[in-house]
């Protein structure tokens, strides 16, 4: 189903009927969403991009892609039957570019449960994507990428526990001395990490959780359990009651493993024959990342109509959002780079990765990554504009 909105009648009120109102809107025609719109300073067709730039994420929409959300202008189609999407005109600080953008949910929200790097190579109209650092390593010989900009600072992927039945647990250290049980989605590269480095043993990991709080609750306190640090913190102490209590929890990125995450990036073709079209793309996203944690009330209702609208698995509350936007500037999941711009990367610490990424996996056939690989070959910074930061 294609569903048209106009984001302006979404922030007047978030209220069931005008959801339900905006559900029954007549789809969109089968044409570029700019209309009449006049391209403002920033011309993205004229510098040779798509006519409609296709970004693939790794969930459905949350705060975490807000960046991403911010370029999508008032008029815009919500997509639920080929894909979960958010199609509109891409904004550069509310002027027209003349291109529209596509926001794709990918993971769990994709028909084949597949990560955007995967996307990107299984269908061609999608023109950029959220790779991890790890994954961008890991993924070489498969689905080789090369990220241009970095929208988080740190991974919000943490452990938590309760403090109250832990409380000698400060750390995910802690939990391995513990021995205490942890809940984890299987595939994590990170438990890779703390299982060669002994931080963790294989014996105390628990692959069963399925995102569902269930077994967290009922094992009252005795478990430890992964997630977001900008979103469980305030699920589990507010949305769910028979939690309703805090949680302390480490990142995973203070543990040691410090993977940069949902680095918006190419195919490595893209890089020079896209060239043009990078160069003045990139300092929009650097700026919508600005503009969106300085102001995210519009781009949060935009969020949160999406996930009303795709009507699966997938909820999304208005306190998360506004907990995940604090939470993420709080702590430092977002912000500059290694100087004052957003967006850049810190070469030593990707390259850190990479060799860690090579330490473990160095032998494994099924893994096939890339040899002699380097952090200039999964980041280019050539098109971050050095001026733009918090």
């Amino acid at each position: 189903m294609r569903t048209s909105r106009t984001r302006a009648i979404v922030v007047a009120g978030l209220t069931a009927a005008t959801l339900a109102l905006a559900a029954c809107a007549a789809p969109a025609a089968e044409e570029e969403t700019g209309g009449d719109l006049t391209i403002g300073s920033i011309d993205l067709a004229a510098a040779g991009c798509p006519a409609n730039i296709r970004i693939a994420t790794d969930w459905f929409p949350e705060a975490e892609h807000g960046h991403l959300y911010e370029l999508i202008g008032d008029d815009y189609t919500v997509e639920t039957e080929s894909e979960y999407s958010v199609t509109g005109p891409l904004m550069a600080s509310g002027e027209y570019t003349g291109v529209d953008v596509t926001v794709i949910s990918g993971g769990a929200a994709s028909s084949a449960f597949l990560q955007p790097d995967a996307m990107m190579y299984s269908d061609d109209t999608i023109f950029m994507g959220y790779v991890g650092s790890d994954e961008a390593v890991v993924h070489s010989g498969e689905f080789p990428t090369v990220g241009v900009f970095a929208p988080l600072e740190k991974d919000p992927q943490m452990i938590m526990w309760d403090p109250e039945t832990l409380p000698d647990v400060t750390s995910i250290a802690d939990l391995g001395t513990a021995g205490t049980s942890i809940r984890l989605f299987p595939g994590g590269f990170y438990i890779d990490y703390f299982l060669s480095e002994g931080i963790l043993k294989e014996e105390q990991l628990d692959y069963s959780y399925d995102g569902s709080p269930a077994g967290f609750v009922a094992a009252n306190g005795s478990v430890a359990q992964q997630g977001f640090a900008s979103a469980e913190p305030y699920i589990y102490e507010n949305e769910i009651a028979d939690w309703g209590k805090p949680v302390d929890y480490q990142l995973i990125n203070d543990a040691g493993y410090p993977k940069y995450a949902a680095v918006v990036s190419v195919i490595p073709e893209n890089i020079t024959e896209y060239e043009e079209c990078l160069t003045a793309l990139v300092p929009v996203l650097q700026q919508a990342s600005v503009d969106y944690y300085a102001d995210p009330a519009d781009t949060n209702a935009l969020i949160l109509d999406a996930v009303e609208t795709f009507d699966t698995f997938w909820v999304y509350s208005q306190g998360v959002a506004d907990f995940s936007v604090a939470t993420q500037q709080e702590i430092g999941l977002v912000g500059n780079g290694p100087d004052d711009t957003v967006g850049n990367v810190d070469y030593d610490r990707v390259q850190s990765l990479v060799d860690i990424a090579y330490g473990i996996y160095a032998d494994d056939t099924e893994k096939n990554i890339t040899p002699g690989l380097t952090a200039e070959d999964i980041f280019t910074d050539k098109f971050i504009d050095p001026s733009i930061g918090f």
